[in-house]
């Protein structure tokens, strides 16, 4: 197991750079604990995959500095970095058994038939696949043979990390559920160093202890699915999680007060920075409500999603969501609403300002 560390990491596939679109990475600074679970969370093309690549040793860095346990190994091969990678589809050896398959890294490091047999027959109960050790690989079901990719990355105890690259994009949606759980489950049994990447938020939220964020290369926050939730430091994850996700909305800054549709809002910091290109307001969903005063909106949709309704609402600066129970009462046609000042942030150029 190890500690991850990552100093001023930046990569372009690009001989030369010359602006910020030119770089699939820039200035990444990591520290990770030894043990911890950790997701890298962000749409398609944000470089998480990109960063994976570079910590495994794939990739080499334009520049920058990976460390494990405090020592440099951004010049080491894979090899030498002993990680454990888990891809989006299954790589596993078709006319092997599903023993074999498992048993196959461990069989290369010179491991003696007794430890194999334990660590295989271990590994295989964990996942479930005890029944069919004696099967061949080329007869299970997708998900099936993704346990087998999962197995052979934690049949190893030697590895520093281990390392997901969305690795149940293959797999039913109602198995998705039972895997990650599983995954959880096992990292709190063997207790090693995992990085989970993913574009889903459901997965990285429910996986890991500490989610890291991405978009255009950068890392835009690091914290627990609570800290990202009840307080985004940038409009993107905001937007980006939650379901529906946070209500970001023009507003004016005069005299270090908030102006929203005409109204100033009580907020909890002092604005002294005015020089913005634009200000927003962020407030999710679930801190909204409706109210006798307030910000007058009109109702346009009510959509029951069973448990909650979502009231999609607008004003002249744009459309507002509110997320409440499916028992409460709905007015029609127009209505007033206030926010939860405590969850109502103000971010200059897509930053919180604090």
């Amino acid at each position: 197991m190890a500690k991850i560390t990552l100093k001023d990491l930046s990569h372009s596939y690009l001989a030369k750079q010359y602006n910020n679109a030119d770089w699939a990475l820039r200035g990444v600074n990591i520290d990770w604990k030894d043990g911890g679970a950790y997701a890298l969370l962000g749409p398609s093309g944000c470089g998480k995959t990109t960063l994976l690549n570079i910590i495994s040793g794939l990739l080499k860095p334009t520049s920058g500095d990976i460390l494990f346990n405090d020592k440099d190994v951004t010049k080491l091969n894979p090899v030498e970095r002993d990680i454990a990678q888990i891809f989006q589809f299954p790589v596993i050896y078709d006319t092997m058994t599903v023993y074999d398959n498992l048993a196959f890294p461990l069989k290369n490091r010179g491991l003696s038939e007794i430890d194999i047999v334990t660590k295989v027959k271990e590994i295989a109960e964990m996942l479930e696949l005890t029944s069919t050790l004696n099967n061949r690989a080329s007869g299970l079901t997708a998900d099936g043979k993704q346990k087998i990719s999962l197995g052979r990355g934690l049949v190893r105890s030697d590895v520093n990390v281990i390392m997901f690259d969305e690795p149940l994009t293959v797999i039913d949606p109602h198995l998705k559920w039972v895997l990650r759980s599983k995954l959880k489950e096992l990292h709190q049994k063997i207790n090693r160093t995992m990085i989970y990447v993913t574009h889903d938020q459901t997965e990285a939220l429910t996986f890991a202890d500490q989610v890291v964020v991405m978009h255009e290369g950068q890392i835009v926050q690091t914290g627990t699915p609570v800290e990202l939730f009840e307080k985004p430091k940038h409009t993107f994850v905001g937007h980006f999680i939650g379901s529906p996700g946070m209500n970001i909305l023009p507003c004016r800054i005069k005299n270090g007060e908030i102006n929203f549709e005409g109204k100033t809002l009580s907020s909890n910091i002092s604005i002294k920075k005015t020089s913005f290109n634009k200000t927003q307001i962020g407030i999710r969903p679930e801190f909204i409500n409706f109210s006798k005063d307030g910000i007058p909106v009109k109702i346009n949709r009510v959509s029951n999603t069973g448990r909650h309704k979502i009231v999609d609402t607008n004003c002249s600066s744009g459309n507002i969501k509110i997320l409440l129970k499916a028992s409460s009462e709905i007015p029609s046609g127009s209505a007033h609403i206030t926010f939860n000042q405590k969850y109502t942030y103000v971010y200059g150029d897509d930053w919180i300002i604090e």
